[in-house]
């Protein structure tokens, strides 16, 4: 099986912490975005993942060297694909065209999940969903008795349904969503400019392809800064549990917290729900409910609902922070 994973987005609802980093490689308790979802497809499918794809935008060899390794990572061979300019949902899959044969997971790369996925090989597709109270504000399937989807429904105005399309799809034979992408191109379908997947899945559709409609139990949405808080609270939780004890630095951890390798903290109150990353140092301070890059500093400062990226220093600071990587606030 391949996966394919699009990720070419500028990620601008999640500036400045997507100027440097793309948002698929923004770090959650020490793991990537990204990194996250492989090794949920691979666990939650039960599958052998072979590939996996990547579309991305010109983000530079150190990047495509850290997708690579996370391919790698599962046993699976990484491959790099660009899309240069933003075409829409459908343009960025065929982007990886010669994936698109066979057994074939696509997977948008802001969409964490938990559930089992339980792929059946003797069904043609599935969309997977999620029960949401909002159906309003997202693209809907409608599905008949047996779980098969009938219909596809953009933000619907009354509540026909209330199973939200996560971004996680299967294809037994993904030649054939290959043939109807290129067929929007070559007829120049477009939504806004856009050519878009759900075109395509409806065209499918109506040729007969059955869809399976299977539900996760939890959607770990990072589209913007407060949804990319809330999935690293709901991960915290769900991982770190266990408590840790002060120690003669004079430091209180209220859990969940996250600590990578190499941090210093002294004389602080650090949680609920922080996660820190590798080589950071924390003095005099206290920190929850937010997310801090690696080789940070933080000293004297009291912060919450915070994004705080990689190589920065803040001293004497209050309140909520959202600062990208190579940042520097003091207030004197």
């Amino acid at each position: 099986m391949k996966i394919i994973i699009p990720m070419a987005g500028m990620g601008t609802r999640m500036r400045p912490h997507t100027l440097v980093t793309p948002k698929p490689l923004l770090m959650i308790s020490g793991k990537t975005i990204v990194e996250r979802i492989i090794v949920d497809l691979k666990k939650y499918t039960g599958g052998f993942i072979e590939e996996v794809h990547y579309v991305i935008g010109r983000f530079g060899s150190e990047v495509e060297a850290k997708l690579i390794e996370i391919a790698e990572g599962i046993g699976a061979k990484g491959f790099i694909h660009y899309q240069d300019v933003a075409m829409g949902t459908a343009h960025a899959v065929y982007c990886a065209g010669e994936a698109l044969e066979g057994e074939v997971i696509v997977a948008f790369a802001d969409t964490m999940f938990v559930g089992n996925m339980g792929v059946n090989k003797d069904e043609q597709a599935i969309i997977w969903t999620l029960r949401v109270e909002n159906p309003e504000s997202y693209g809907v399937v409608i599905t008949d008795e047996e779980n098969s989807i009938t219909g596809f429904i953009e933000k619907p105005k009354n509540r026909i349904s209330d199973k939200a399309i996560i971004g996680i799809y299967y294809f037994q034979n993904a030649g054939l969503l290959k043939d109807e992408i290129e067929n929007l191109i070559r007829n120049k379908v477009t939504v806004k400019g856009e050519y878009q997947l759900t075109d395509a899945l409806e065209n499918l559709l109506s040729k007969g392809v059955i869809f399976k409609c299977k539900t996760i139990e939890q959607w770990l949405d990072c589209g913007n800064k407060k949804l990319f808080l809330e999935s690293t609270r709901k991960i915290l939780k769900r991982e770190f549990k266990e408590d840790l004890k002060e120690n003669t630095n004079n430091i209180r951890i209220i859990q969940p917290v996250y600590i990578g390798k190499n941090t210093v903290i002294k004389n602080s109150e650090i949680g609920p729900n922080v996660s820190i990353e590798d080589n950071v140092k924390i003095e005099g301070s206290s920190i929850r409910d937010s997310n801090i890059g690696r080789n940070t500093e933080i000293l004297g400062s009291s912060i919450y609902d915070s994004i705080i990226g990689n190589f920065c220093r803040i001293n004497n600071i209050k309140g909520v922070m959202s600062i990208g990587d190579y940042s520097e606030y003091e207030n004197t």
